[in-house]
């Protein structure tokens, strides 16, 4: 019986996987495995699945349109498109569209700075949070129409009025998952930075914004549906443009296809804006999701 030293090494052979997929790791298994796939096909599937159901709902409300029952409130898609082409393929884009869109961003902007700013700092200090908790459980027990008119009191009728409401309603769905998110770091991961000497602002972006950027995340996507609703809404009292201003006109003159086609227009916006922000996410928690389906054998 031959007997090998600690000096020595032994010879052993290496059998390569029958399945190539043994090779790969979970993350690049995921990524094969996705639906659609990657190239024209892939585009084309996708885009089929994201217009298959407009489509179908599109079609049932034009059968429902040609109807005996309908009536002049439900015009045919055709006289919506039509209006819709002359509404807003013309000045009014710029009249009404474009402050619209500035308003949405300058709320959503100052909403996640301060959901953000304020979650970070109360979801690291106890006593700050347990000082001010009753204070905000009040403020966010009050719906954000409810403010319009105290705004228009304190802030009159121009865009601070509304940039307001806008701000006043989406904070609170960033600022509460952040302060989760915050809390939620696991500690040994802190213990391990305070080790290392990782602190100050490194520790807050490496580790606590990082940790808790899914829950941010989420907390952002809640406040841009949220965003667009409050801006609507600012928009319809005491304004003179907005795509809240123009609906309310439109349906107050009985021009029905083109009140229509503004809330096509606001449906339109709310998707672009999911889209990009979906956009957005991935790349923000590529690792988290690679870090997911690691997890999950995937």
């Amino acid at each position: 019986m031959s007997r090998t030293t600690l000096g020595e090494s032994t010879p052993h052979t290496h059998t390569p996987p029958t399945n190539p997929t043994e090779q790969e790791g979970p993350v690049a298994r995921t990524r094969r495995r996705r639906p659609g796939g990657r190239g024209p096909a892939g585009a084309a599937l996708r885009t089929a699945h994201v217009l298959l159901l407009p489509a179908v709902l599109i079609g049932a409300y034009w059968a429902f349109t040609a109807q005996p029952v309908a009536g002049f409130y439900t015009p045919t898609p055709a006289a919506i498109g039509t209006a819709f082409v002359e509404l807003w393929f013309s000045d009014r884009f710029f009249v009404d569209v474009l402050p619209s869109l500035g308003r949405l961003a300058v709320g959503f902007a100052l909403a996640a700075l301060i959901g953000v700013g304020l979650g970070v700092l109360l979801g690291l200090d106890a006593r700050v949070r347990a000082a001010i908790e009753p204070v905000l459980e009040f403020l966010r027990a009050i719906p954000p129409p409810v403010l319009v008119p105290l705004m228009i009191m304190l802030a009159g009728i121009d865009d601070t009025m509304k940039i307001t409401v806008i701000v006043f309603g989406c904070v609170w769905p960033v600022l509460l998952n952040t302060v989760e998110g915050v809390r939620a770091v696991d500690p040994v991961l802190s213990d391990t930075a305070r080790c290392y000497g990782i602190t100050g602002t490194t520790r807050l972006r490496v580790l606590i914004l990082r940790s808790a950027s899914p829950q941010i995340m989420a907390g952002l996507r809640l406040a841009l549906a949220l965003a667009i609703i409050l801006m609507v809404i600012s928009e319809m009292f005491a304004s003179s443009s907005g795509l809240g201003f123009a609906i309310v006109q439109f349906q107050r003159t009985f021009a029905i296809p083109e009140m229509w086609a503004g809330m096509v227009l606001l449906g339109i916006i709310g998707f672009v804006l999911s889209a990009l922000f979906e956009l957005v996410e991935g790349r923000v928690l590529g690792w988290y999701r690679g870090l997911r389906a690691a997890h999950r054998g995937e």
